[in-house]
């Protein structure tokens, strides 16, 4: 398993405790044992990193009042019940309660094995899906992941501080990968709706009949329409270039008609359009001055400058933890390759270049040089970047390394001065000409 959950196991029998966890603990999972309900609630709280094996007949608190403890404390929490022999009409009673799954004693280890990598699997999904919609809630989080010092980065999360505070309905526009959804997520999340409701839906994904229903209602399966869901939140409409024209006039009736505040704000997101056409081509005029009366611009990465190497630093580091290997180091050259390169499908596509980057070191082949060169030839003639002054190339590289360096020797200055050769004086200089504090690498 590549993350080792534990399995909490109740039971008033210390035979049967200890041979369920000897069990578990030889099939790879972390055991914690406990002899009563009332023990077990001592350890066992909401968000609960794993799972829960109990016995039904207990002394004291019995397995049915434990089970229904923890599922009004995390009704998420996979619970698998065992029973004796002639009592399974109460572990069918235990399923209609919440639990996971029961077991009859005597029961097969092979079973209680399978079903307990069920339930975590199942666990880790339910503890994944919370803390993605807990971040996705958070706007320091998400501000955090606007990675970047580049005057358009600074820009960009100025933007959207002030207008994650308006009211006013927001259009994003930007190359494809640039991270409109993640601005449309930030906007939310820093204003005064974060609390409320954040929804999503592509216009390009769905035909427009299903579009419409799923947007306005009726819908067959008798969902309340999106517009509804939303209200006091946000509606994020993705692809909006897609929306056909009889729904956006629908959609003009439906902002018109809510009055000033909104009270449900809506967020277009603009991914695609022809080189020779803006967004105000596509949409109706009085659609669009109404979604573009406040617009950002996600900037490209080849706008970003430095930019590329701080993301591609973080990325290949986050990579490699991942696959347990070290991260490429890059070269002068590399630098200056990653920073002219024309970067068609901006951050996404390095994305894929810092993973094919780390699985390339961690076969001691290849270059970033031939991923670049493989990527330029796969998209074909893009656009190209500027040409920078030597100096810049080289204070970029410079930044780069030292950053890598305070990373890798967790903000040891000894070891830094050791590895780049400088002395200290050369090095607090760099440092603060940068803007680099050994106090974040701590």
């Amino acid at each position: 398993m590549s993350r080792a959950m534990k399995v909490a196991i109740v039971d008033d029998e210390a035979d049967m405790r200890q041979s369920i966890s000897q069990w578990l603990a030889l099939s790879g999972f972390d055991t914690e044992t406990y002899a009563s309900a009332e023990e077990a609630l001592k350890g066992i709280g909401a968000d609960f990193a794993g799972v829960v094996v109990s016995d039904i007949k207990m002394p004291g608190m019995d397995g049915m009042a434990f089970l229904k403890r923890l599922m009004s404390m995390d009704s998420g929490l996979p619970v698998i019940m065992i029973t004796g022999h002639g009592d399974v009409p109460m572990a069918v009673e235990a399923m209609r309660v919440g639990a996971y799954d029961f077991l009859e004693k005597p029961f097969n280890p092979d079973r209680m094995t399978e079903l307990a990598k069920r339930a975590t699997q199942a666990r880790r999904l339910t503890l994944d899906s919370r803390a993605l919609r807990k971040e996705l809630a958070d706007g320091s989080v998400l501000m955090k992941k606007l990675i970047g010092a580049s005057p358009a980065m600074e820009r960009l999360r100025e933007d959207i501080l002030d207008l994650g505070q308006a009211d006013s309905h927001v259009l994003i526009d930007g190359e494809t990968g640039t991270g409109k959804t993640l601005v449309a997520h930030a906007l939310h999340a820093v204003g005064p709706r974060a609390s409320k409701r954040f929804l999503t839906v592509s216009c390009a994904a769905w035909s427009e009949d299903q579009l419409a229903a799923k947007l306005f209602g009726p819908a067959e399966d008798g969902a309340i329409p999106l517009v509804e869901e939303a209200r006091g939140g946000t509606l994020c409409l993705e692809d909006i270039e897609a929306l056909p024209n009889p729904l956006q006039a629908r959609l003009l009736t439906f902002i018109n008609e809510q009055g000033t505040p909104p009270e449900t704000r809506i967020i277009a997101i603009c991914n695609e359009h022809a080189q020779d056409k803006t967004l105000e081509d596509i949409l109706r005029s009085d659609l669009f001055y109404r979604l573009g009366a406040m617009t950002i611009l996600c900037p490209p990465l080849r706008s970003r400058g430095e930019d590329i190497l701080t993301l591609f630093t973080r990325m290949s580091e986050g990579f490699a933890e991942e696959y347990g290997c070290d991260a490429p180091q890059v070269t002068a050259q590399e630098a200056a390759q990653l920073l002219q390169a024309p970067w068609p499908g901006n951050v996404r596509q390095l994305v894929n270049i810092a993973e094919r980057a780390v699985l390339q070191n961690r076969r001691g082949s290849g270059s970033i040089a031939s991923l670049l060169m493989a990527d330029n030839e796969a998209t074909g003639p893009a656009m190209t970047t500027e040409g920078k002054p030597l100096k810049e190339y080289v204070e970029s590289f410079e930044k780069m390394l030292i950053d890598n360096t305070m990373r890798r020797h967790k903000g040891s200055i000894v070891a830094v001065m050791d590895e780049l050769c400088l002395p200290r004086r050369t090095l607090n200089e760099k440092m603060a000409k940068y803007g680099l504090q050994r106090q974040d690498y701590v």
